[in-house]
């Protein structure tokens, strides 16, 4: 089974016919995840509802284009991890012990999977679509590209779903004694399978890296090409666009990349393939990864922030709001403040209600 698909630690000592003396298991990770999870779980929740809500608002006065489309499915697929967060929360307050019954090891396995390709082909997507928008800006005003959107998203979910779906019928938990780990052991026959999938999956993820990095370089180039006067109103364009550039390649590089980094060294010191007794090496590779695994599940409440440098309208209607929900607030201030008064002026000196 390849750990990489999961928040967690592989320990070694489950291994069959082990040629290492080395022990690795990263005790921070009791503090860390559980302290890490709680905040993202808060902030991501709270962030991708009000992103649905926002977008379900905007689509009932115009057709929604390309590129919410993909923001619309990349917040889905951010609420689905937030959704098994508690369940990784609860398994590391109790240090590494799954309570629950062993088919929800499983989902939770296989919709962290499904969050992190998800999140990473909808961010490709999106960076490809802002591209065009920039070097192509009158054939993507004639065409919204609603179909090309919906059949992209579809095929994105369809490969990974497909992907992802051996996570619901491989065994997922393993028993250390008294505690049951969830995808914390690897069964030693299938070795060879789990480094040749680990190494594609970095692969494909490297790809998806150089088509964003390709695309939002370009858009960058095109934008310095251009001279706008700052009263144009395309100026407000090229800052927004830029914006977005940066935004994009933030997220991606402080969640996806560090991760996808380290995941070569770990898979080949997880499964005794490389430095096999050199063990400060292997603790401290496998101490990067807990942290990596910490800032990939960060994009669940990074990603709403992208909505807003990205679209003009989700922007302007989240400050319509703050500002409607601030005028609310003065109102009721106010008008409580002035009942206060009336009540305090018809009390007389011993404090009861005049008649």
């Amino acid at each position: 089974m390849d750990a990489m698909y999961s928040p967690s630690n592989v320990s070694l000592s489950n291994s069959s016919e082990r040629k290492s003396n080395c022990t690795v298991d990263t005790e921070f990770r009791y503090i860390l995840f559980p302290v890490v999870y709680s905040i993202i779980f808060l902030l991501g929740l709270m962030g991708n509802c009000y992103v649905l809500w926002v977008f379900k608002h905007l689509s009932m006065s115009r057709n929604i284009n390309e590129v919410k489309i993909f923001m619309v499915n990349l917040s889905i697929a951010d609420l689905l991890f937030i959704l098994t967060l508690p369940f990784w929360i609860v398994y590391y307050c109790g240090l590494g012990n799954w309570v629950f019954p062993e088919f929800f090891c499983r989902m939770v396995g296989c919709l962290f999977f499904i969050n992190t390709y998800c999140s990473i082909a909808f961010l490709a997507a999106i960076s490809y679509n802002r591209y065009c928008a920039v070097a192509r800006p009158i054939e993507s005003i004639q065409q919204s590209g609603r179909k090309r959107g919906m059949i992209v998203s579809f095929a994105i979910w369809f490969i990974i779903l497909c992907s992802a779906s051996p996570f619901l019928f491989m065994k997922s938990t393993n028993q250390v004694g008294t505690q049951t780990h969830c995808f914390e052991g690897y069964d030693k026959d299938s070795s060879m399978a789990v480094m040749i999938s680990n190494f594609v999956l970095i692969t494909a993820f490297f790809f998806a890296f150089l088509v964003i990095v390709v695309c939002n370089l370009h858009i960058l180039r095109l934008l310095s090409t251009q001279t706008i006067q700052p009263g144009n109103t395309n100026h407000s364009v090229k800052q927004q666009a830029f914006r977005m550039v940066c935004a994009v390649m933030v997220v991606f590089s402080l969640c996806f990349l560090p991760h996808h980094v380290v995941q070569g060294p770990w898979t080949l010191t997880v499964l005794e393939q490389w430095r096999v007794d050199d063990c400060q090496f292997r603790q401290a590779v496998n101490d990067a990864h807990q942290v990596t695994l910490c800032l990939m599940s960060l994009n669940c409440a990074l990603d709403p922030i992208i909505y807003c440098f990205l679209t003009k309208k989700f922007r302007r209607f989240l400050t319509k709001r703050l500002s409607t929900w601030r005028t609310s607030r003065k109102s009721f201030t106010v008008t409580t403040n002035n009942e206060g008064d009336m009540i305090f002026q018809g009390l007389n000196p011993t404090g009861t209600l005049q008649h």
